[in-house]
């Protein structure tokens, strides 16, 4: 395996795993303090087991997302060294305040998890606000790294040598708000759909149901929220990538040919030697439309863009196909959770109900990575767009391979142990009820 390969593997590896982690660990707190809070109002015992219950979760996914984000810092370092030395003063802001963030959160999350009768119940809650709102914090200043390398700004490029230093505007890159709201919206419904699952898993198996119908409504309640949303910031993020990368929006819909009045794709099979896609549906006009707001304005195809500037088609359509099929079935769902709950609440005896539901706890999140695949792989081959390729940032240090394979072992040994630590959890939170503090 070449070097280059086994860097991009390594990274993509381990930002599969940390961007579940990390979403989790950011939007889960709000459900706890939404619980919290019903607890302190109603003083119902089933809302402090619950509470309990799901800060223990928060801990266990703040502690695992600590860990694999720091692996990703020491990455970035160590398989995109030329990368770092021209980026790290750029973008170094973004990292330093998410650091911040992350204490901030740390700290909090200390005072929640141990201020039980220890601190005035108010400020105990209102840590857990905190803790909520320092990880979303902290996801957005990520984020607007990865914007930067989107879009790149900051600092004025001249013969090679990165010039006049601007990290405020590095940081509120043309890429940062786009992303972020679309990223912490997908936080939020991925987050949402899958606890909201978990539980509705539960209430088939008929273990606690007041307490996981309770459960359920907190969570589905937040991610159906964040699904109807999600459509209005992917339009916007769409339109954001026509007007700076064309090369990737030609890539997700798989166009190849430059022309006016262009249909938008649902499905198809790419065939990237013959340069056209296969089985697809198309919606008339509808790419024109959705890209520029023009019905018959022109979409500029790949075959106009250099060869080495195309990433790979085929994997950055499949996924992005994912991300919209998968988002749009969320989307619906949210909206059949909030008319099921005005018009037809008879609908929640239905074990037909609760499957649905339980059916979609994965598909969140498999949108979720869908939707960094085509952010991620529809750059290529560019690191820093238009400035920095890939292949000019990777390390020499020979052996990459097998800190790629090592990963695969560590990242593997920390999914079976969270996997273990969730499920003992459940099974606790199934067998006790909590009646005191």
């Amino acid at each position: 395996m070449e070097n280059i390969d086994a860097a991009r593997l390594q990274m993509a590896f381990t930002l599969i795993f940390h961007i579940v982690f990390a979403c989790i660990g950011m939007v889960m707190p709000f459900f706890m303090i939404v619980s919290h809070k019903k607890w302190l109002n109603t003083a119902n015992p089933v809302y402090l087991q619950l509470t309990k219950a799901w800060q223990k979760g928060v801990a266990i996914f703040f502690v695992t997302g600590a860990v694999s984000g720091t692996a990703l810092s020491f990455e970035l370092g160590l398989l995109w060294p030329e990368f770092m030395e021209h980026a790290g003063p750029i973008i170094g802001m973004p990292f330093s305040l998410e650091g911040a963030a992350f204490f901030v959160e740390a700290i909090a999350l200390g005072f929640y998890l141990y201020g039980w009768n220890k601190i005035p119940p108010k400020f105990h809650w209102f840590t857990g606000v905190i803790v909520g709102v320092a990880g979303v914090a902290s996801g957005i200043l990520v984020v607007s790294a990865n914007g930067w390398m989107n879009a790149p700004s900051g600092f004025d490029y001249v013969d090679g040598q990165f010039l006049n230093i601007d990290p405020i505007k590095a940081l509120l890159n043309p890429a940062w708000f786009t992303q972020a709201l679309h990223m912490v919206l997908a936080a939020f419904t991925a987050t949402g759909f899958a606890v909201a699952g978990i539980h509705a898993f539960q209430i088939l198996r008929n273990k606690q149901k007041e307490l996981h119908k309770k459960a359920f409504k907190i969570a589905i309640t937040f991610g159906a929220i964040a699904a109807i949303l999600q459509p209005i910031s992917g339009d916007i993020s769409a339109k954001d990538v026509a007007q700076r990368q064309p090369v990737k929006l030609a890539a997700m819909e798989a166009h190849y040919e430059t022309s006016k009045g262009v249909p938008l794709y649902i499905g198809g099979i790419v065939d990237q030697e013959k340069k056209e896609v296969n089985y697809k549906i198309e919606i008339p006009k509808a790419l024109s439309f959705l890209a520029f707001g023009d019905f018959n304005a022109e979409v500029k195809g790949l075959n106009d863009f250099p060869e080495d500037e195309i990433p790979n088609v085929a994997i950055v359509h499949y996924a992005f196909q994912v991300m919209v099929g998968l988002g749009g079935l969320l989307m619906f769902a949210g909206i059949f959770f909030f008319f099921s709950n005005w018009k037809k609440k008879h609908w929640f005896d239905k074990k037909l109900f609760w499957k649905v539901f339980a059916f979609l706890a994965p598909a969140g999140f498999i949108a979720l990575e869908a939707g960094w695949i085509v952010t991620e792989v529809g750059r290529q081959p560019w690191i820093i767009h238009k400035i920095m390729r890939t292949t000019d940032a990777v390390t020499p240090m020979p052996g990459i391979v097998y800190s790629f394979y090592l990963y695969v072992v560590l990242y593997t040994i920390l999914t079976i142990t969270v996997a273990w630590l969730l499920r003992r959890q459940i099974k606790s939170l199934n067998s006790t009820l909590i009646t005191t503090l």
